[in-house]
């Protein structure tokens, strides 16, 4: 029986019990503004319990405010006394005042105070009414009328919406060539007053525009998760009462079949950003001695309008779409949806959107993502420390600094008439430390980076011991960041590049003589830059031969993408603190091809704002275990307390007859399993993980996934079977296939293997299944579903330990040994490592059982498996049915009784 005051939460079927256990424990974080930990396996409607969840909270936290304003504006005798109580909860922390006012004085501020209050919340209401008046009849498809102030305007509102979305790394290009080159530095009020809107600012449009609302972002790993995540919300009670925003980069979102043509990010970014300027920036026909100047005919996006993008907002928030659909909508009304979207995000209830736009401040920034007192879900967490690690650090190779220095210097020596003295100074700044960078490398800039050779080495720095080394510690790289940032001299080389290099993607018939004349006068201009591309061209050793065609396209790309963009981002890392990242030198040979990396240690850093601006954080994953490290190093470090924690884990929906984990210490011959660096490589190990792979493959139907802690030792136990014959014996029973070295013959190998297990299962032959052997965190140990006759068996070959001699590595257990509490008899450092190790093996380990009906056995192939606080890291509904086995015979015996048992329940 429900509870008095318990929350209701629609479903599309009778939930199961965690489920619902699930959505209480959400809406209670959700209702108190606390931090969760929520793990949940997959196969137990983990999206739609977070979906309908989270949004029930939304309604009856939206539901709740709307009766306080209410009950606040109803106008009867304890209006006054509510509104003075909320009022004095205010300002009771003041201070009170030395000096007493006249009482005339108190009551003319507390009147005046509760009218401004009464008239916040009339106008606050007043927009909800009309808000939601928008949604319906977008929902009704009602004929919207919404008339531009001004016709005029049409294009300042366009220049608007850009402005809002606007990347500090995607700035436009201006297309003139004084604008296109001579990278402005403005101050903070003049680029205000450029950026004013047009029109009023109380405009009813306008409040349905900037009106940020309470709304919920999710973001997850990949594009295709979040198209998954709104697959399930169309499927959900609310698909007809949310309006839902899906997020993507251009490279996803982008319509413009002339920019998509262009493949890289970067490229696009730059031609979109190009083509937006040359819209909204045309100037009138300039006059020369009464004749009219002709101007340059620029190239613009048809896909940006103001009415056609308002247009698409709206059907945006009318209905759920993912982003698949969402492009079919936009190409129909050839309408841009990077933009729209982006347009809509402030009405919006439900953000969906990728991890690097809400974690990376900048990205954040310019998207239009605001999290002050918003929830936040990060789904698919479980390498989260890692993500913001990935995100936040950078890497420069040789090649790239001095490419990137030689293209400045041109850039500066071609208009250094027409650039400030402040912008000189910042680019001689910029030169200066490119050079030191290049320095630290073994090399000089001016020369071929491939021709100077280097002794390899590596070498791990703090970053105020690099900035010495490089003899940059002089130079204030906060200022110089503040200058990138502002004068977007990165984007805009880019266009310098791209412009006369003769790689523009758009180019223009020149039919006249004049003109003809004009381009070779330009020519002789860039003589110098087009000899020190070709110079490029002529360094770059290839390893392998392309075809022609193809060769000289690649390279093109390349010259065309400038590496200051990479500078920048390597710049901007050098800011942090000298105690949260290392700088990595690695030396290999030759300039051109040694690297130098920053590696953030500290991820709490870049995610303390986003804990602290968001009302609820909610931190999901299916296999969550181990959290401590997670805890210690992600929410302690960045000051949140232990009570705004809380943690929940679920069971699995499948009864627990269906699995059997099992810890197997030797093997049939008695040989102790203990996969050592020491031990591993020996052939009696080898020859024994291949008995029990064999006996194994005698009992279990369908498929079995076998998974080595390396592609190095999966390469070198393959090669021993081969030559010893266990090969063969095994595929005797099943058909072997393995992980495929390329992303993209991995459907084809799912594809084959799923066929083949289907075909033994109806041909009933003497073979059993497949045999499909893969490695932990390689291309199948994540986001691959094993189910039903695809993974009856899961078998773990020993214990995937990190390479502790990676410097990084080492560098990132001596931080954490240094900066957090030891505890439990182990360091910091230690608890990584094996942290590291457990959080893959459950990831390998949950790629079968992914239903309530479905059934599987995990084999742990090593007896270190057994050790207490080994299994403690194991996810709850594994660990509480898991049994280790000392020898061989009992744990082979109960294999097969378990496959013996599920027979004849599929014949009853």
């Amino acid at each position: 029986m429900e509870k008095a005051g318990a929350p209701h939460f629609p479903f599309p079927y009778q939930p199961y019990p965690i489920q619902e256990q699930f959505m209480q424990a959400l809406y209670g974080a959700l209702e108190h503004g606390k931090v969760g930990i929520f793990e949940s396996p997959t196969g137990t409607g983990k999206s739609l319990s977070l979906i309908c969840g989270a949004l029930s909270w939304l309604r009856d936290h939206e539901e709740k405010r709307r009766q306080e304003a209410d009950r606040l504006l109803q106008g009867d005798g304890g209006t006054s006394l509510s509104i003075s109580s909320s009022l004095s909860t205010t300002t009771s922390s003041t201070p009170p005042s030395s000096f007493a006012e006249p009482d005339w004085i108190t009551d003319f501020v507390q009147k005046k105070a509760e009218r401004d209050f009464v008239s916040k919340l009339k106008d606050e209401e007043l927009r909800r009414k009309k808000r939601v008046e928008h949604l319906e009849m977008i929902r009704n498809n009602s004929q919207l009328k919404y008339a531009l102030k001004r016709k005029s305007c049409e294009d300042d509102e366009a220049v608007k919406l850009l402005q809002l979305s606007k990347d500090p790394q995607e700035e436009e290009l201006n297309n003139p060539e004084e604008e296109l080159i001579v990278a402005e530095y403005e101050s903070d009020d003049e680029s205000k007053t450029k950026n004013k809107f047009c029109g009023g600012d109380d405009d009813d449009e306008d409040d349905l525009v900037e009106e940020h609302v309470t709304k919920i972002y999710y973001c997850s790993r990949t594009h295709s998760q979040l198209a998954q995540f709104v697959h399930e919300v169309q499927k959900s009670p609310f698909s007809q009462d949310i309006s839902l925003v899906p997020l993507g980069s251009r490279q996803n979102m982008c319509v413009n079949e002339e920019v998509r043509r262009l493949g890289s990010v970067q490229r696009i970014n730059d031609r979109c950003m190009e083509m937006q300027k040359n819209k909204h920036d045309q100037r009138p026909k300039e006059v020369e001695g009464g004749k009219r100047k002709r101007s340059v005919s620029k190239a613009v996006c048809p896909y940006v309008g103001a009415q056609g993008l308002q247009t698409l907002r709206d059907a945006v928030l009318g209905a759920v779409r993912d982003i698949e659909q969402l492009l079919s909508l936009a190409r129909e009304t050839r309408s841009c949806p990077y933009y729209a979207t982006r347009l809509a995000i402030p009405p919006a209830q439900l953000v969906v959107l990728p991890y690097q736009t809400v974690l990376h401040e900048g990205t954040r920034r310019a998207s239009g993502v605001q999290l002050k007192g918003q929830v936040l879900i990060i789904d698919e967490a479980h390498n989260l420390s890692d993500v913001l690690s990935c995100i936040h650090s950078s890497e420069l190779t040789g090649a790239q600094l001095c490419r990137a220095h030689s293209q400045l210097a041109q850039y500066s020596e071609r208009y250094r008439s027409r650039l400030k003295a402040k912008n000189l100074m910042y680019i001689k700044q910029i030169l200066f430390v490119v050079e030191g960078l290049v320095r630290v490398l073994g090399g000089m800039v001016g020369q071929n980076p491939h021709s100077q050779t280097t002794q390899p080495a590596t070498e791990l720095l703090t970053i105020n011991n690099f900035l010495f080394k490089a003899q940059i510690d002089n130079i204030n790289l906060f200022k110089v960041q503040r200058y990138f940032e502002k004068s977007m001299i990165s984007r805009k080389l880019c266009g310098f590049i791209e412009k006369f290099a003769g790689t523009g993607v758009t180019s223009h018939t020149q039919t006249s003589h004049t003109q003809t004349q004009s381009a070779n006068k330009e020519n002789r201009r860039t003589e110098g830059l087009n000899r020190y591309l070709q110079t490029l061209q002529s360094s770059q050793q290839p390893d392998t031969e392309s075809p022609p065609g193809q060769q000289g396209a690649a390279e093109d790309r390349e010259l065309a993408a400038s590496p200051m963009m990479q500078v920048e981002g390597f710049f901007m890392a050098l800011t942090n603190t000298n105690t949260d990242g290392r700088v990595v030198l690695h030396t290999l040979g030759s300039v051109a091809v040694s690297s130098m990396k920053f590696l953030l240690l500290n991820p709490a850093v870049h995610f303390t704002q986003v804990l602290k601006d968001c009302r609820a954080v909610i931190i999901a994953g299916g296999t969550m275990q181990p959290v401590s490290d997670f805890k210690q190093e992600l929410l302690f470090s960045a000051g949140v307390g232990a009570e705004r924690i809380i943690e929940f884990s679920c069971g699995h929906v499948i009864p627990p007859e269906n699995i059997l984990p099992i810890v197997l210490c030797s093997g049939p011959s008695g040989q102790e399993l203990e996969f050592t660096f020491q031990n591993r490589d020996t052939p009696r190990m080898m020859e024994e993980t291949g008995r029990v792979l064999s006996n194994l493959c005698n009992v279990v139907p369908g498929g079995v996934v076998c998974f080595f802690p390396s592609y190095d030792y999966s390469r070198r136990i393959l090669e021993h079977w081969e030559a010893s014959g266990v090969l063969a014996r095994l595929s005797s029973k099943k058909k072997i296939f393995q992980e495929p070295k390329k992303a993209n013959q991995v459907e084809k190998v799912l594809n084959e293997f799923s066929r083949t297990i289907q075909r033994c299962a109806v041909d009933g032959g003497t073979l059993s299944g497949a045999l499909l052997f893969s490695v932990v965190g390689g291309k199948m140990s994540e986001g691959i579903n094993f189910s039903d006759d695809l993974g009856r068996c899961i078998v773990m070959v020993g214990m995937p330990y990190p390479n502790i001699k990676s410097p990084e590595l080492k560098e990132k257990m001596a931080y954490l040994d240094k900066n957090l509490p030891h505890s439990g008899g182990r360091s910091p450092g230690q608890a990584l490592i094996e942290n590291l190790c457990m959080k893959a093996v459950n990831q390998s380990i949950g790629r079968a059982i992914r239903h309530r009906e479905d059934y599987a056995c995990i084999v742990l192939c090593d007896r270190r498996y057994s050790r207490p606080a080994t299994l403690a890291k194991l996810p709850d509904w594994i660990r509480a049915h898991t049994h280790t086995h000392t020898s061989f015979g009992p744990a082979f015996a109960g294999l097969r009784r378990f496959f013996m048992e599920k027979k004849k329940q599929q014949q009853l």
